[in-house]
């Protein structure tokens, strides 16, 4: 498939998410870099995943401004989290999508403070590219939070974030949603695992091998196609 507009990835991200269990009211964000230089796709404060199309898409600057789209239902203010965001893409010129969401098996992980053991073959894409952040800086809608979140995620693509969340940042749309999902997925897996003895991590040398086929963009692009079908299939809209 392709998606010329960045918008219809990102819908379709968002759909993905909702279906995966990802939705959690205010909590969730998903960004893209815009066309500008500085600015943000995003949507509108307190749009549910599921209800995101083409249309709803802000595109904003780095002071959180409206540079361009109409919102939905009438909502045309972006969220004040989306700012720590910002931190990321400063920091990191190679990452052109954010993922940020409170979903259940993840959030359990972060209630815990513990990080995220990559103990099976689908948790491969995650391994040693998954950072920690042990502490809870508050409502990432300041500056301060920004930089913490920002430095603790580093050089790596994905973060769980000590009761807090979660947070994915790719070089693409695909890349990010991809991640996130796998990421969710394992923190339920890890925490189904203690029940009957914990989750071992696998062997390093085979972990490296297994990541590094899985995250070629040809595996994450049929991948993330995949999800699309079947989030389109249930909502009635493919193509």
């Amino acid at each position: 498939m392709t998606y010329e507009d960045p918008r219809s990835r990102l819908t379709r991200t968002a759909w993905i998410l909702a279906d995966a269990g990802h939705e959690s009211g205010l909590a969730g964000q998903l960004t893209a870099r815009g066309p500008r230089a500085g600015s943000f796709w995003t949507l509108p404060l307190g749009l549910a995943f599921d209800e995101a199309d083409e249309e709803s898409w802000l595109l904003i600057d780095d002071a959180l401004e409206v540079l361009e789209g109409a919102g939905s239902f009438g909502i045309r203010e972006p969220n004040p989290a989306t700012r720590f965001h910002l931190w990321v893409y400063r920091a990191r010129p190679d990452v052109h999508a954010i993922l940020h969401t409170h979903p259940p098996a993840c959030s359990a992980l972060a209630a815990a403070e513990q990080p995220l053991v990559v103990a099976h073959m689908d948790a491969a894409p995650l391994f040693e590219d998954t950072a920690y952040l042990p502490q809870w800086p508050g409502l990432p809608t300041a500056d301060r939070e920004g930089e913490i979140i920002s430095a603790a995620l580093g050089n790596r693509h994905a973060v769980l974030l000590a009761h807090h969340g979660m947070l994915t940042a790719g070089r693409t749309v695909q890349e990010a949603a991809f991640l996130a999902v796998f990421m969710e997925r394992m923190a339920r897996q890890q925490i189904d695992a203690a029940a009957v003895g914990g989750a071992k991590p696998i062997d390093a040398t085979e972990a490296r091998r297994a990541r590094d086929f899985l995250r070629t963009d040809k595996i994450m692009n049929i991948t993330f196609d995949a999800w699309v079908r079947k989030v389109e299939r249930k909502r009635g809209t493919m193509q």
